[in-house]
């Protein structure tokens, strides 16, 4: 009894590796040339900016202060806000394994384009919070909201 095998068509093989090849040598190239590999948003003015102090209180909450001023501004309120949390953990953490201060304020920034950030200028370190959407991004725009206010 004689199996009939077919074999697999040449044609999309050859063509599925020089599309590959055809891709290394692009990615290649353009790190070699010595273009830009990501391109980046030029930057916006400043539309509002505030020096933000984060304090751990013993009931579990995260006092948020002004820090000209001392002046509190919101209350993270302890199993909640998350995702605030979760970018100050990563923010202090980063300050341990530099050795920074852990007094230093961090600067809250509402750019023009309507971006917003969170960075430690004591670490250089710069969190964009739109990019974990906006649900996540407005717990920090809450503590710019009081200086966004127009008379």
């Amino acid at each position: 009894m004689a199996t009939g095998r077919r074999r697999f068509p040449v044609l999309p093989l050859v063509c599925a590796g020089a599309l590959i090849g055809i891709a290394l040598i692009g990615a290649v190239g353009a790190r070699l040339g010595g273009g830009p590999t990501t391109r980046q948003q030029p930057p916006a003015p400043t539309a509002s900016q505030r020096l933000l102090h984060f304090e751990d209180r013993p009931d579990g909450s995260v006092a948020v202060y002004v820090s000209e001023t001392q002046h509190p501004v919101h209350v993270l309120a302890a199993g909640t806000n998350g995702f605030a949390r979760g970018v100050l953990r990563s923010l202090v953490r980063e300050r341990r394994l530099h050795g920074v201060d852990a007094e230093s304020p961090f600067r809250l920034t509402r750019w023009a384009d309507g971006r917003l950030s969170l960075d430690d200028p004591a670490t250089g370190v710069q969190i964009a919070l739109d990019a974990f959407g906006p649900t996540n991004a407005g717990a920090f725009a809450a503590l710019l909201a009081d200086t966004e206010k127009t008379p």
